[in-house]
C-alpha cells in the first residue's frame, strides 16, 4: 500500500468538466472500477478505417515486476485476444515504427469501464439520471513478448472471471494456445474517474409544486449484476458446483447489493442538476 494515496495528473483529455464534484483522480478508485467491469471498451485509431475504432474487451490490472501491489499502486492494463484481430495487428505495426524511431510508446489507446448502479427518477424528464461510477483510462499499448508476463497476464484475466478458475482449469495452456493468443500490456499515462451517487435532486419551483410531489413517484431503483445459478455444460461429469465458484458467486451478489442500495443515501455534495 502506498504510503500516501497516488492520483493521476489531470491533462487537458483527462479532467472532468462538468460535475466537478464527481470527478475523481485516485489510483485505487480508478483501478477498483476497471477491475471490477466485466467488458472494458477499448478505441484506438486504425489506419485502415476513417473512424475511431471501439472494441469490446476483458482486461485487468496488475503490475507483473511487482505481483503483490494492491489496487492504489502503479499499474498496467493488460488486454488478452486472437493473434490475428485488428488491434493485435495494429499495436504490431505500431511497435515496428516506434522502433525505427527509437521510441518504445507504442499504440495511443483510451479504455473506458462503467458500471450503473441506480435509475434516478425524479419530478421532471430532464432531472433524471442514474447513479454510476465511469472511469477512463489513457495510454500506450505494446505487445508482450516475454512468456512468463504472458502467462501471468493470462492467469490475472482468468482470475477475474472467477477468482481461482486458473489453477482449476487445465494449465499451462499448450504451445497452439500460446500460439493463437496475443496479449496487450497498456502502459497508463494519466486516468480520471466520475462517480454519482444519492437520490433524485429536482429544481425548486418543481418542489413547491404540492400537486406535483403528489402526483410522481420519485426516487432511486437499484441496480446490480447478479450471478445466476451455475448451469451444469452438456459434457460436465463433476456432480457438485465447486466450493470456490459457489461461494465467491455469493459473496460478489451482496457486494453488488450492498453497494447499489448504499449508494442511494451516499451524496456527493451535489447541488442540483442530474
Amino acid at each position: 500500500m502506498p504510503l500516501r494515496e497516488l492520483q493521476y495528473p489531470t491533462e487537458p483529455y483527462s479532467k472532468v468538466n462538468r460535475m466537478k464534484d464527481r470527478a475523481d483522480y485516485a489510483l485505487e478508485t480508478i483501478h477498483q472500477i476497471v477491475n471490477s467491469c466485466p467488458m472494458l471498451h477499448v478505441s484506438f485509431q486504425s489506419p485502415n478505417s476513417p473512424f475511431p475504432v471501439v472494441l469490446p474487451m476483458i482486461g485487468q490490472m496488475g503490475s507483473f515486476s511487482r505481483p503483490s501491489a494492491d489496487l492504489g499502486d502503479v499499474l498496467d492494463l493488460y488486454l488478452h485476444g486472437y493473434v490475428s484481430s485488428r488491434l493485435m495487428n495494429t499495436t504490431r505495426s505500431a511497435d515496428a515504427q516506434e522502433e525505427e524511431k527509437e521510441k518504445e510508446k507504442g499504440l495511443p489507446m483510451t479504455i473506458a469501464a462503467s458500471h450503473v448502479d441506480g435509475l434516478v427518477l425524479a419530478l421532471t424528464p430532464n432531472s433524471h439520471s442514474y447513479n454510476y461510477r465511469s472511469a477512463i483510462l489513457f495510454g500506450h499499448a505494446t505487445l508482450v513478448t516475454d512468456t512468463a508476463e504472458k502467462l501471468y497476464a493470462m492467469e490475472l484475466i482468468t482470475n477475474s472471471v472467477v477468482p481461482q478458475r486458473w489453477t482449476n482449469s487445465r494449465v499451462p495452456p499448450n504451445a497452439a494456445e500460446m500460439q493463437s493468443t496475443s496479449v496487450l500490456k497498456v502502459t497508463i499515462s494519466t486516468g480520471s474517474a466520475k462517480i454519482r451517487t444519492g437520490g433524485p435532486h429536482d429544481e425548486k419551483g418543481d418542489l413547491e409544486d404540492e400537486a406535483l410531489l403528489g402526483r410522481v413517484w420519485t426516487g432511486v431503483v437499484p441496480v446490480y449484476s447478479v450471478m445466476g445459478e451455475p448451469v451444469a455444460g452438456g459434457y460436465n461429469r463433476v456432480g457438485e458446483v465447486p466450493g470456490y465458484i459457489e461461494g465467491w458467486r455469493g459473496e460478489v451478489n451482496k457486494d453488488a447489493e450492498e453497494y447499489a442500495r448504499e449508494a442511494v443515501g451516499r451524496e456527493v455534495g451535489e447541488k442540483g442538476g442530474k
